[in-house]
């Protein structure tokens, strides 16, 4: 029997199967490792390679533009050819010197923004070895040895650059410290204007042409604010930002948590910055792709920008550039007479009285030109409602009508108007020095009674006069007039749309100065308070907040027109006078006797044929001007005059306030206040007829001027 013989089973070497199972555990890790860097780690490691960020870029997106109440363009956007530049992360200082120098020989640059620390610094960037020369053995022995920073190093080096080393730069190395200047005030990934003023067709060709060797640098279109009227009522406009100051430091916060960019241009003041984030476009929002130095390797849009919303003012320019006129000539003729030496400003508000419309806001001052010694006159708007003085008589109606309110006197009341005598001070009395008898309070208003307002203050005051005895009276009576007078929109925010409004000066209490509150010589007042105070008299006691902005419009892009409604701003109530019918009546009949018959404005306004009615004022004051400090610690005196009016009569239209501080000095001088108020109204008027008749010329045709003797000058004054 044959058997077979039994096969040996086959076996892996030991050594072998530990080979496998290192190569198996190897490849593991390695998957797991791959998996780990791509699921954990991948979007770090992708971001290393490629970032991708959304960012807000700053680009010269146009603001708003304003227009006048009739549609006229006032402040445009003008555009220019401007020259940019962008810091990528990572971009070394070399490297912006590099380019700086690039572009220098493509465009002049003025360097005349620089500074001594800017020329300083660029001087030790072009200057390494003779700056490293600065630091002494010892010095950099200590650097060696950590004792010194490099931060140590460079403050010593700075201190020690002489005027020679800064000397020594020569007008193309400025030029190029100037770009290079420009180049660092810009902010990561922002672009920064380098020039944009007289930008050459051939500078804007030749730099778009180079752009590949500019790294950073871009041609663009900027804009520059463009005011059509000149300087006419320039300083109630505003001003912006220039691109290179960008946001003022102490409002940096407050922007930058509104999304606004360092370097966007803001307005700042008056309807500027106001209305500013009405008035700032909307920047474009991009999505940069960017290597890992930073170099922005392409560049999405993700929303177009979009310039600011329009404003359409209550302004009728047509209408301010005449009252402007009408103020410069009054106050360049009434600073010939000797007596008016001291005047050097007027101001006039045009307000509608029923819904608060400022139809023109105008101030005028002349200053001497230090360069030249001449005089000059220049714009002074916005005095209107942030300076305030002594106004005089044309508070008076306020002052009747708080005597009706608190009982002190009921209409037809009357006083003997002598001069009254109170112990131990002069007589107080009226303009004329005999009085004018027994009056009552329309009578009062007519030929402006400063005695009637004494009896009147004092009933308030819960006094008694006696003549020649201590007057005795209550303090509270300053309260209860200036809370009155406050409904009236005197010693109180009138409310208007633009900052820094002044509210006046109350004086201290004094209980005899009570006499004096009465009649406009105590508390100060600006004249878009007695605009407003007017207005509440002719509107039957309203009393409207002023405002200068009408509409609120969408832009349309490539023209002056206006867009859709977005906002128009309705009259404001901030309150309403506290009495009955009749007392306000008495004050409008009184205003209305002012300029009729006998009364104190009679002689301007008698004939005018829109039946006005108002009240004028002369208060005795202190010359408080720019050129005080000449006259040392006691300023001479001086009369000021003010003048309050509205017209037609018996359905108002039109609210006026006169204000002329320092008209003259003694105590008889030329009544500018009425003399500027008669043309005014009267080119109001005319303008209204013109339009109205479809009339397009302007009639700039004043009234007449006439030269009254001092007693009817002290008359139609109202002192």
């Amino acid at each position: 029997m044959v058997t077979k013989k039994k096969k040996k089973k086959a076996h892996v070497p030991f050594r072998l199967n530990i080979l496998f199972f290192a190569v198996f555990v190897l490849f593991s890790m390695l998957i797991l490792r791959l998996g780990i860097v791509q699921i954990v780690y991948g979007d770090d490691f992708k971001r290393e390679i490629e970032r991708t960020e959304d960012i807000t870029v700053k680009n010269p997106v146009p603001r708003g533009k304003m227009f006048d109440r009739n549609g006229t363009i006032i402040v445009d956007n003008s555009p220019l050819n401007a020259i940019t530049y962008t810091k990528y992360q990572g971009t070394s200082q070399e490297e912006m010197l590099e380019v700086a120098r690039k572009l220098a020989k493509l465009i002049d640059k003025d360097p005349k923004k620089l500074q001594k620390r800017d020329k300083v610094d660029f001087w030790l960037l072009t200057h390494k070895e003779e700056a490293e020369k600065k630091i002494t053995e010892k010095e950099w022995e200590m650097y060696d040895n950590k004792e010194l920073k490099d931060a140590d190093i460079y403050k010593l080096q700075v201190e020690r650059v002489t005027d020679e080393d800064i000397n020594s730069l020569s007008k193309d190395e400025l030029e190029v410290a100037a770009i290079f200047r420009e180049f660092n005030s810009g902010y990561y990934q922002s672009p920064q204007i380098v020039k944009n003023e007289n930008v050459t067709p051939e500078e804007f060709a030749l730099v778009s042409e180079n752009l590949e060797d500019l790294p950073g640098v871009d041609t663009t279109t900027d804009w520059t604010r463009r005011y059509a009227f000149g300087d006419t009522l320039k300083t109630i406009l505003g001003n912006v930002t220039s691109s290179d100051k960008g946001i003022p430091k102490e409002q940096l916060d407050y922007y930058l948590s509104r999304d606004y960019s360092r370097n966007d241009r803001v307005g700042i003041s008056y309807i500027e910055k106001q209305y500013e984030e009405v008035l700032q476009g909307q920047k474009a929002k991009v999505k940069n792709k960017t290597d890992k130095s930073g170099k922005i390797l392409g560049t999405t849009v993700v929303s177009e920008g979009k310039r600011g919303k329009d404003l359409v003012l209550t302004i009728d320019m047509e209408l301010q550039r005449e009252v402007e006129k009408i103020l410069e000539e009054e106050l360049w003729k009434a600073k010939q007479n000797s007596n008016s030496k001291l005047l050097d400003r007027a101001f006039v508000v045009l307000m509608n009285p029923h819904t608060g419309e400022i139809l023109t806001m105008a101030g005028k001052k002349i200053e001497k030109n230090p360069k030249t010694g001449k005089y000059e006159m220049s714009d002074y708007a916005y005095g209107t409602f942030t300076t305030s003085y002594n106004v005089g008589s044309t508070v008076k109606g306020a002052t009747i009508y708080a005597g009706f309110q608190t009982g002190a006197i009921k209409p037809g009341d009357r006083f003997l108007d002598v001069p009254m005598v109170i112990k131990g001070t002069k007589p107080k009395g009226s303009w004329r020095r005999t009085g004018f008898g027994v009056i009552n309070d329309l009578r009062a208003l007519q030929i402006s009674s400063n005695v009637y307002m004494f009896h009147t203050a004092i009933k308030i005051g819960n006094g008694s006069y006696t003549p020649n005895q201590p007057l005795r009276i209550r303090n509270d009576g300053f309260d209860i007039m200036r809370g009155i007078y406050g409904q009236f929109g005197l010693g109180v925010r009138t409310g208007i749309d633009l900052p820094n409004e002044a509210i006046g000066y109350p004086g201290k209490i004094d209980p005899g100065k009570q006499l004096d509150l009465a009649i406009g010589q105590y508390d100060t007042y600006t004249a878009m308070q007695l605009a407003q105070y007017v207005s509440t008299i002719a509107n039957g006691g309203t009393r409207i907040q002023p405002h200068i902005v009408k509409e609120i419009r969408e832009p349309v892009m490539e023209s002056n027109e206006l867009g859709p409604i977005i906002q128009e701003i309705q009259p404001k109530i901030l309150n309403r006078l506290d009495g009955n019918e009749e007392w306000l009546k008495r004050v409008q009949t009184g205003f209305r006797m002012v300029m009729q018959g006998d009364g104190t404005g009679v002689r301007k306004f008698g004939n005018a044929p829109y039946n006005p009615a108002g009240k004028t004022g002369t208060a005795e004051a202190f010359y408080d001007g720019f050129e005080r400090k000449k006259y040392g610690k006691i300023p001479p005196q001086v009369m000021n005059l003010s003048l309050v009016s509205y017209a037609p009569y018996d359905q108002p239209e039109i609210a006026m306030s006169v204000l002329i501080p320092w008209a003259y000095q003694g105590n008889n001088g030329t009544s500018y206040n009425n003399e500027i108020g008669r043309r005014v109204l009267d080119t109001y008027f005319e303008m209204k007829k013109e339009r109205a008749s479809g009339g397009v010329q302007q009639n700039n045709e004043a009234s007449e001027n006439t030269n009254e003797n001092a007693n009817e000058q002290q008359a139609a004054s109202g002192q």
